[in-house]
């Protein structure tokens, strides 16, 4: 279990997380949603490292994550893909992919798994990353993460801009993950998304989640879509 607790951090001197708690539970999809600014993106760099933490804690199965330098982190479990997907763009779909499974030691077996979540892929292993279109890019980021056999997967909108056929062969993904027992974390936007894909939702508002709700007990027209995010 990842457990962010009364957390505080931000950049430089500007205080973006206050206070904040939260927890991601094996097998399950947590989404986070609010709206811009509120602290989506710094909580998952807080999670990875990245943001300084100057309050509270995060552990990941009681192993302390926030005492650690941001590049020990996945070695922890955490797969992290980040907005805009980050890709080694001058490289190949295969290097791509065997540096995160350079990231904890991992073979040919955890590729081929990854593969057949991501068929695509393998059609195009010697293909330049940046030449791959922007759904197949996405594929290739989520797949380079899985690389490391995660405990916890942090995914910060990977629909965004996407074609429905890529964002349903995503979704597929992402949901059939839980049955292995990994903790998702899930930025995201879109209510139909949010709807299809969690098992609970986090809605942050000033730096802090506010309130998290069952998926069964949302609808595309809950109050909490309207209040927290705006829509």
């Amino acid at each position: 279990m990842l457990k962010v607790e009364g957390v505080s951090g931000g950049y430089g001197g500007a205080l973006v997380l206050r206070d904040l708690s939260f927890q991601a539970l094996p097998g399950e999809v947590t989404c986070i949603m609010g709206r811009n600014g509120v602290g989506k993106t710094t909580l998952l760099r807080a999670i990875m490292g990245q943001v300084r933490v100057t309050k509270g804690a995060i552990a990941l199965d009681r192993r302390d994550l926030s005492s650690l330098p941001a590049h020990q982190v996945p070695l922890q479990g955490v797969g992290y893909v980040p907005q805009g997907r980050r890709l080694f763009g001058p490289l190949t779909v295969a290097e791509n992919l065997e540096i995160g499974l350079m990231t904890r030691a991992k073979g040919q077996a955890t590729l081929d798994r990854v593969l057949q979540l991501f068929p695509r892929l393998q059609e195009r292993m010697d293909q330049t990353a940046s030449t791959l279109s922007g759904g197949e890019q996405q594929m290739l980021a989520i797949a380079r993460a899985l690389c490391l056999e995660p405990k916890v997967l942090l995914l910060d909108e990977p629909t965004e801009g996407l074609q429905p056929s890529m964002i349903a062969a995503i979704r597929e993904v992402v949901v059939g993950l839980k049955a292995s027992g990994v903790a998702i974390v899930l930025v995201e936007q879109r209510v139909e998304a949010v709807l299809g894909m969690a098992d609970r939702v986090a809605f942050m508002d000033h730096g802090h989640v506010a309130e998290t709700v069952p998926r069964d007990g949302l609808t595309a027209v809950s109050s909490q879509f309207k209040h927290y995010v705006g829509v």
